[in-house]
């Protein structure tokens, strides 16, 4: 009996727990039933967890497909290098390579400032810089690590964006330094393959090079046939050179001489005077002599009278008229004289003239001749000069004759490289033209160098910026769950709408203050985060908090109680769009659209300003957009929605303790 009854014992309490459970189903079921909105409202409850998967699972689903997105700028400053004959710039082709694989969406940008400024800004992920030095430190490889690249992120901006920029530096350097060992063993293999034909090449050059030395064989002989003669004239001109040197000593001599015995001018000019005063004298003679003459025929016609007179008279004797006769025949033969003498001294004055004309002729002709002599002298060379120039022309005599024994030589020597050449068969390999550099500088020539601004001391720190604002948010949101927003009590009713929401969020705002203040004690001084601008962050935290509680007070006012489901939901939008496990542009074109205008973001911003110095300090703007958006929210609640107004006695706290 005991054995058969034993099961029906152990089923009871099975059957006892059914049958109630049915009781209670039944009895909650028609508020269900009867109730659209409740319906709905648990339809919203079972999807909240399937959006929070889509929401978080889409926002990390696949960064790489979105890369493209993330803003980094290239700022190309190499000037190349030229490198065995050939003109390199690594920075063109590193700049063109980055954006053929378009990677991430790369700006060229010219100055390396403005890149950094950009970066600083938040306009840009991080940017890569190229020195202007970089081609000559990096093509060499002189040095491991010559040739330098910056890649330059800001880890208080963006944590996850700063890691990216040092795992794509590492990765870059790598790339450019295969690609730098590729060229230069590339140019190796292909010295290795013109070595194949350097013996023919060697060959022809031997033949060439035999009929180059046939050719100065030639060519010498002739040159020492040409040398000997011309030792031959050089010594017949040192000889015409000494007799003109000796002839020049004979003529400067004579010109000096006749030099120094030229009339002076004054002898000149004296010659010239007296020539004229020869021809004056003549002229005054001849004057003389007219009247002379004149005087004769006038005397010779009165003696001729007289004559007449004494002829014809008896009183004269015969001694007078002859007598006067003889007078008679003197005066005709004084005046033939004077005539002849008249005539004469005519001649002798026209000579007289040319004499002085002569004279004036040869004066100047003498003082040009002085003149063209003393230039003579003064040009003619001095002694030691001739002489020079005869020791000139023997020099030049005794080196004809050297050379044309250094010609026999070279002619004898052209002829042995002559045989030699004709010996010649073989020849070595050109030598490979070994890359220049050093092993570790060529395996390794380009090192990235990564300059961080806003640093974050850990991992830790760099996620406290996006961690915050979650955890003011759900504050706030638990906060909201302390007392029941949509209710009021009777007294209310003639309240202003501003002492309604004043009133009612109180006691909340106290405890979401009292949140920031312990969230602010936990980052100073239980994790110990070294803050850039504490004042900052105090007014980022507390703003933040209260911007979030009438955020969920709107919607509560506007929805009730879906409306605190939907902040939740909309936390979980706000953190995948703030960039907190990937830099936003990773995630995709929804969120990244969207994370400018949600309050979250604003506030990390502001964290990240405040906390690290990020975006050059700039907190304020983020400060004021979540003060106009908690004003805004401040608005909506007063403004929309019913209140529901109860007794007194009927409020109590939301939470059942």
């Amino acid at each position: 009996m005991k054995a058969a009854g034993a099961p029906r014992r152990q089923r009871g309490p099975l059957r006892t727990l059914l049958r109630q459970s049915r009781l209670l189903l039944r009895l909650e079921a028609p508020y269900f039933m009867g109730n659209a909105k409740t319906w709905l409202a648990v339809l919203a409850v079972a999807l909240i967890p399937a959006l929070y998967v889509v929401i978080y699972l889409s926002s990390v689903w696949d960064p790489g497909a979105n890369s493209g997105a993330l803003q980094v700028g290239l700022v190309n400053l190499d000037r190349g290098v030229v490198y065995r004959e050939q003109t390199v710039n690594m920075g063109q082709e590193l700049v063109a390579q980055l954006e053929h694989s378009a990677r991430f969406g790369y700006h060229r940008i010219d100055a390396a400032d403005d890149a950094r400024q950009q970066v600083r800004h938040g306009a840009l992920a991080f940017a890569l810089i190229i020195p202007a030095d970089f081609s000559s430190n990096a093509v060499p490889g002189a040095q491991p690590g010559a040739g330098k690249l910056v890649v330059y992120a800001s880890e208080g901006n963006s944590f996850e964006g700063a890691r990216i920029a040092q795992l794509f530096a590492a990765e870059l350097g790598h790339k450019v330094n295969e690609s730098l060992n590729e060229q230069r063993w590339s140019l190796v293999l292909l010295n290795a393959a013109g070595s194949k034909n350097s013996v023919e090449r060697l060959r022809e050059a031997a033949t060439q090079l035999h009929a180059a030395a046939d050719e100065l064989s030639s060519g010498t002989s002739k040159a020492a046939i040409g040398a000997k003669s011309l030792g031959s004239s050089a010594l017949r001109l040192s000889d015409g050179v000494a007799q003109l040197g000796a002839g020049m000593h004979q003529m400067g001599t004579g010109l000096r001489s006749l030099d120094a015995k030229r009339p002076r001018n004054s002898d000149l000019t004296a010659l010239n005077t007296g020539a004229e005063a020869l021809a004056a004298g003549h002229d005054e003679l001849h004057k003389a002599l007219q009247n002379l003459q004149e005087g004769s025929q006038a005397l010779n016609t009165g003696v001729a009278a007289f004559k007449q007179e004494a002829d014809s008279s008896l009183l004269v004797r015969p001694a007078v008229r002859d007598s006067v006769t003889q007078l008679a025949l003197g005066l005709y033969q004084l005046d033939s004289g004077l005539h002849s003498a008249g005539e004469g001294q005519q001649k002798l004055s026209d000579a007289a003239l040319q004499l002085s004309a002569g004279v004036g002729t040869l004066t100047g002709g003498v003082r040009a001749m002085n003149g063209a002599l003393r230039t003579m002298v003064g040009k003619l060379p001095e002694d030691s000069q001739v002489d020079s120039l005869t020791e000139g022309a023997s020099e030049l005599a005794r080196a004809s004759a050297t050379l044309a024994l250094a010609n026999d030589k070279i002619s004898s020597a052209s002829r042995a490289v002559l045989d030699g050449t004709g010996l010649l068969v073989n020849a070595l390999p050109a030598p490979l033209d070994a890359p220049q550099g050093s092993a570790r500088g060529l395996a390794n020539s380009v090192q990235p160098a990564l300059e961080i601004e806003a640093s974050v001391q850990n991992s830790g720190s760099g996620f406290a910026a996006n961690i915050i604002p979650a955890a003011l948010w759900l504050g706030a949101g638990i906060a909201a769950f302390l007392v029941n927003l949509r209710l009021l009590p009777t007294a209310a009713r003639r309240f202003s709408p501003l002492a309604r929401l004043v009133g009612k969020l109180t006691l909340p705002a106290a405890v979401v203050l009292l949140q920031a203040g312990l969230v602010l004690v936990t980052v100073f001084y239980v994790l110990h985060i070294k803050v850039v601008q504490p004042a900052a962050l105090v007014c980022t935290v507390v703003s933040a908090g209260l911007t979030f509680l009438l955020i969920v007070c709107a919607l509560t006012r506007l929805l009730g109680d879906a409306g605190k489901a939907l902040a939740m939901l909309f936390l979980a939008v706000q953190l995948s769009s703030s960039g907190g496990v990937l830099p936003v542009e990773l995630s995709g074109t929804f969120f990244a659209s969207m994370s400018p205008w949600l309050p979250i973001t604003w506030v990390v911003h502001g964290l990240k300003a405040s906390l690290f110095g990020a975006f050059d300090g700039a907190w304020q703007t983020s400060w004021q957009q979540v003060l106009l958006a908690g004003a805004g929210a401040a608005l909506v609640a007063m403004l929309v929605g019913r209140w529901r107004y109860v007794p007194h006695s009927a409020l109590v706290p939301a939470i059942d303790l």
